[in-house]
């Protein structure tokens, strides 16, 4: 059996691992872990840039990839404690972005100003305990290639973005988004979408 396997299933030993990696009641890894850890566990591909604003709260236990010739801008955010993050290729993360896993990004996906991805949400449902303390849930959130996300917008847990399709700013993603369609509002709502017939963007 492995250290790590040893340690997942011995509740004591995970807990006083927990400790060591993380500060109580903290979503952000010790200064240690991000220093002396991560460079050598996560993958970061050739000519991606990652501002030095930028907090990249990753863990060792959950993967974490960035693929080449992408820029992290100032004061973006991304966490993959409770999910894992994968970016591909030429992808733009824009100022004060918050990325939160599970989350997968395709390629040449272009990301705009204050934008929330979260694949996490907090249990409500037990009145007597504050949501806060209450079990987390996840889904999967994948946004496939060439997407363009407009500033404002946040992205909600289960959602899948199809290639080429277009968020416009302020929108609340809620359900999933065809390819090669234009998507508004809160809930967004597809109004737009291309047909390789004609070659033009028609309105729904």
């Amino acid at each position: 059996m492995s250290l790590l396997s040893t340690i997942k299933s011995n509740p004591k030993l995970k807990k006083i691992a927990h400790w060591l990696i993380i500060p109580p009641g903290q979503a952000r890894p010790r200064l240690w872990v991000r220093l002396l850890v991560n460079p050598f566990v996560h993958k970061r591909g050739k000519n991606t840039v990652i501002r030095f604003n930028s907090r990249m709260d990753l863990f060792p236990f959950s993967k974490f990839e960035i693929g080449n010739s992408c820029i992290v801008e100032d004061f973006a955010t991304i966490n993959n404690g409770v999910g894992e993050v994968v970016i591909g290729n030429n992808v733009g993360i824009g100022l004060s972005n918050v990325i939160i896993g599970p989350v997968k990004l395709g390629n040449y996906v272009m990301l705009a100003q204050n934008i929330v991805i979260s694949g996490l949400n907090h249990g409500y449902e037990d009145v007597s305990t504050p949501p806060r303390t209450q079990k987390v849930v996840t889904k999967q959130i994948i946004i496939e290639d060439d997407v363009w996300i407009g500033a404002n917008c946040v992205i909600t847990a289960g959602v899948t973005i199809g290639k080429h399709a277009v968020i416009g700013a302020g929108s609340v993603v809620t359900k999933d988004i065809p390819q090669f369609s234009v998507a508004v509002g809160n809930p967004a709502r597809v109004i737009k979408k291309y047909d390789f017939e004609t070659k033009s963007w028609g309105k729904i």
